[in-house]
């Protein structure tokens, strides 16, 4: 190891590599432009994963919304076509029937996705229509809204009926004041005829969100005895336990609820839903699948480079043939040749390797500036984790004396005599 710390290696090492400047910038190009890709794709994926993260934050990503439909098979003298409901007690009864269900949250609606018409909505000679849902508090968890004013929905508010509402910001701005930043909580808003205190004002990130800024939120008690809707449920949004299998919930939830309302077993229309569970897990699937392929990718790239630096190395020991045979003669020894290769070949993949890390970051740097405030885009700090990258180093530096062997073997097994004669 003492070679290490001996002036006269790294002049060596110097004057080789200057000597040969375009022919050892074309090699360290191999191993840089490897750690480059390695470094900025797979930063590049982490920053698509922290986005879609972002995407979905606020959001209970092992839910499953469930709605009724129309019976598509005869059953039970009951003819194909009829139609079937939820209802506000069937959510004891899943609870009960389904222990891997964490929590359940009842929804009607008007307007939105529902299909049905949205409702009227006035303040003060402003006039619109919007979407109006009936909710819980425990909704919130599901979806958690961003609020700008005030408060969501609480318990109390249901138990007691209350005419309060939470409106989306689009609505804020029609009705009220929003350039004077105007707090509408204890103001009143007309629904239907009915004078209703806002409580709240949420905002809908852009990109994301399964509710939109033009839609009011009321108790769902509220909702009910404005349109007599009793017991009849649009909507359930269920949240399976953090461990639970949320196809095999979702699965269970519709058995029991074609037991309950008599629609056959193998029916796949009586009740729709949309697993959001099973979407984000292919989702995540992809993102891992993405930073896997980023990895052998650069690896790949990085072990071409590698073995171009031995090709590169082989030429350099075959020009230098008459120095090393002259070094021989003065008594060099096989170990101190060898030493003397290998460690040019680990200097030019290091330095490579530090040079393609310095880029992808500046690069990834460069579309994190860009990226900052792109909701719409999910894509957000873009990091590599540096022991990976640290890791990919090391790899390269053993790669880069195994490598090296060749031509170190090549330059050891010259003789002294042999070499003085070659031209």
């Amino acid at each position: 190891m003492n070679i290490l710390f001996k002036k006269d290696t790294w002049q060596e090492i110097y004057y080789s590599l200057r000597n040969n400047k375009l022919r050892t910038f074309l090699t360290m190009i191999g191993v840089g432009w490897g750690m480059f890709l390695y470094v900025s794709l797979l930063g590049a994926a982490k920053g698509v994963e922290n986005g879609f993260d972002k995407l979905f934050s606020g959001f209970a990503t092992n839910s499953i919304f469930l709605w009724a439909q129309k019976t598509s098979i005869p059953y039970d003298g009951f003819p194909k076509g009829r139609e079937v409901h939820l209802k506000l007690s069937d959510m004891d009864m899943l609870k009960r029937k389904i222990t891997a269900i964490d929590y359940i949250s009842p929804q009607n609606a008007r307007g939105s996705f529902t299909g049905t018409p949205g409702e009227s909505m006035s303040r003060n000679g402003k006039n619109g229509t919007y979407s109006l849902t009936g909710d819980y508090s425990i909704g919130n968890k599901i979806s958690e809204k961003k609020l700008i004013f005030g408060r969501y929905i609480n318990d109390a508010d249901v138990m007691g009926n209350k005419n309060v509402v939470v409106i989306g910001e689009e609505i804020y701005k029609n009705f009220f004041d929003a350039k004077k930043k105007e707090n509408p909580v204890g103001k009143q808003v007309n629904i239907k005829g009915i004078f209703f205190n806002v409580i709240g004002v949420f905002r809908v990130k852009k990109g994301g969100g399964f509710e939109n800024d033009q839609t009011a939120f009321i108790p769902l008690s509220t909702y009910t005895k404005m349109y007599n809707a009793g017991e009849q449920i649009d909507m359930f949004a269920i949240v399976s336990k953090p461990n639970a299998n949320v196809n095999g919930v979702e699965e269970g939830v519709k058995q029991v609820l074609k037991t309950k309302n008599k629609v056959s077993p193998e029916d796949t229309n009586a009740f729709g839903s949309f697993n959001l569970g099973k979407e984000f897990k292919k989702l995540t699937g992809f993102l891992t699948g993405m930073q896997l392929l980023t990895i052998i990718v650069g690896t790949l790239t990085i072990l071409a480079g590698v073995i171009a630096i031995s090709n590169i190395l082989l030429i350099t020991v075959k020009e230098r043939t008459k120095e090393i045979g002259i070094r021989r003669a003065l008594g060099a020894k096989p170990a101190e040749v060898r030493n003397q290769i290998l460690l040019e070949s680990v200097v030019i993949t290091l330095s490579s390797g530090i040079l393609g890390f310095m880029c992808g970051i500046f690069v990834l740097i460069i579309l994190n500036a860009l990226t900052q405030n792109q909701d719409e885009f999910p894509f957000y700090n873009p990091t590599v984790n540096y022991g990976n990258v640290f890791g990919a180093m090391a790899v390269m530096v053993v790669l880069g004396l195994i490598i090296g062997m060749i031509p170190a073997q090549r330059a050891v097994k010259i003789r002294p005599i042999e070499a003085l004669r070659s031209e």
